[in-house]
């Protein structure tokens, strides 16, 4: 199942976060994808606002885990952007977060392969014209539920639904 997205500006993107952490459940890993400046940091704001976060949020390019605790549901946002070798995940632990507890987000997960376990919901964000799409794609019965779920918040102004598969 996928589905993609036009998103028109910055407000669109926060908002497409907000809606992903309305519909996803504990133990989800959700795999960003996307050139450097495409938004997916932008989409994880957006994701860990709406969960009650009021800090800063920035990707963890150099600590590679920033934990989220003491929300309406525990996250990791990981960034492998600076990992070497994909074997480098088995030394920062990853698998030990991959609970059914907690959400994981991870930026740059192809660093990461084939170590990785699958996502449930794999994003590919890119540039397009002034604004970004946002292609969502679900691979397993989480994610499936969870983009259904989605389809129906992005009849609002700020979206405008690009295309379904």
């Amino acid at each position: 199942m996928a589905q993609s997205f036009e998103l028109v500006d910055e407000e669109s993107t926060l908002a497409l976060g907000a809606e992903l952490a309305s519909r996803v459940s504990e133990g989800m890993r959700i795999y960003l994808s996307g050139d450097l400046g495409a938004g997916k940091t932008t989409l994880t704001r957006g994701f860990l606002r709406s969960l009650g976060h009021e800090g800063a949020v920035k990707s963890p390019t150099y600590t590679l885990v920033e934990p989220y605790q003491g929300l309406t549901k525990a996250l990791y946002h990981f960034d492998l952007y600076r990992l070497g070798a994909p074997e480098e995940i088995e030394y920062m632990g990853l698998r030990d977060y991959l609970d059914d507890s907690a959400i994981v987000i991870i930026e740059w997960p192809e660093r990461g392969f084939p170590l990785l376990p699958g996502p449930d919901l794999a994003i590919t964000i890119a540039i397009a014209g002034s604004g970004r799409r946002a292609d969502l794609v679900a691979e397993s019965v989480a994610g499936k539920e969870c983009l259904h779920s989605l389809q129906a918040a992005f009849t609002k102004e700020r979206f405008t639904k690009n295309r379904s598969a």
